[in-house]
């Protein structure tokens, strides 16, 4: 772990004692249980959109991606009686398709991610909500899926399976960004992506495969999200969620400039946002103001984040001159020797 991380992990700590004293709720075994639910479904979520604020893109529509894949999920294998064995992958590889797409649009015709997927924000909204026109995508009563719902809402000896499957996931994503020759060129493409192009790493594929994996984690987490609320309504459900994941990923040390953070931060970033959000409702603060508790966190993080590379760049420049002060005294204790020509 990085010194962000364990900085990061120190304040959930402190945040949770303090939150565990103002209200002993806090640690009932329900509402730990719920609060490691919500953990799970939003950092799937958080480690997508991780991959692409990396290669210092960005990805705002994954809150109405969530709505419309959900929507298509619940009516495939409630209403067209399509198996859920047949339907999961279907979703998913669906997922992969428009983070490909977006990808494509930002390589190959050269727009700028910021427009690409506030485009698709409004299109993916749009989709739902015509698809459903604009009613609410749900189970009939008494339809069960139980293998569906125990792998996607059911717990494990009390834990979340929403839980087990971020931690299956992170452990995977983290040896993919850490520990391969792919995670080591989205860092040189967030540092600096023309000359990564000129050190001949392909940036327009690498670029495209990080907005796939988005997609595809984007995927599973609408199935998730699915078979949680069990009702969408696609004018808003996932709404906003885009910024819980740039959120997390924020605060767990990943810069919008890219080239920076760790799947370790997202997920760290992930457990605070959700332990900030249980503060408010054990708080009675009204829930109206968990957005703006959002933006505060966005703010804050970003700010640490600027901070954070001023401090660092102060650091190398003093460093830089101490080290020429350094050579300069040596070569001018260098004994000088006479010319015996």
């Amino acid at each position: 772990m990085i010194k962000k991380d364990l900085g990061l992990l120190l304040l959930i700590v402190v945040v949770g004692i303090v939150v565990a004293i103002i209200n002993p709720r806090f640690l009932l075994p329900i509402n730990l249980a719920n609060t490691a639910n919500l953990i799970g479904l939003f950092g799937i979520l958080s480690i997508g959109q991780a991959f692409v604020i990396i290669t210092g893109g960005i990805e705002l529509s994954v809150g109405s991606l969530v709505a419309l894949l959900g929507v298509l999920f619940v009516d495939f294998i409630a209403v067209q009686d399509m198996s859920w064995m047949l339907a999961l992958p279907l979703i998913l590889v669906l997922g992969a398709v428009i983070g490909a797409v977006h990808g494509w649009l930002i390589t190959r015709l050269n727009l700028q991610p910021f427009v690409v997927t506030l485009c698709g924000l409004l299109i993916y909204r749009g989709a739902a909500r015509f698809y459903t026109a604009d009613g609410t995508a749900g189970f009939a009563f008494g339809q069960n899926f139980p293998e569906l719902e125990f792998l996607t809402a059911g717990r494990f000896y009390g834990v979340p399976n929403t839980f087990i499957a971020l931690v299956i996931i992170a452990v995977a994503m983290w040896v993919v960004l850490h520990r391969s020759v792919f995670g080591r060129y989205l860092y040189a493409i967030g540092k600096n992506e023309e000359a990564a192009r000129y050190s001949g790493i392909r940036t327009g594929r690498m670029v495209m495969s990080a907005y796939v994996i988005c997609g595809l984690l984007t995927a599973l987490s609408a199935i998730y999200f699915a078979m949680y609320t069990r009702s969408i309504s696609p004018a808003s459900h996932g709404q906003f969620y885009e910024l819980y994941a740039i959120a997390a990923a924020v605060l767990g040390g990943f810069s919008l400039r890219g080239g920076e953070g760790s799947i370790v931060g997202v997920v760290l970033g992930t457990v605070l946002l959700q332990e900030l959000q249980n503060l408010v409702n054990l708080l009675g603060i009204p829930s109206s103001l968990n957005f703006a508790v959002m933006g505060g966190v966005i703010l804050i993080g970003v700010l640490i984040d600027q901070q954070w590379h001023a401090i660092r760049a102060r650091r190398r420049l003093v460093s830089a001159a101490r080290q020429a002060e350094t050579r300069l005294s040596n070569e001018s204790s260098l004994p000088v020797v006479a010319n015996q020509d």
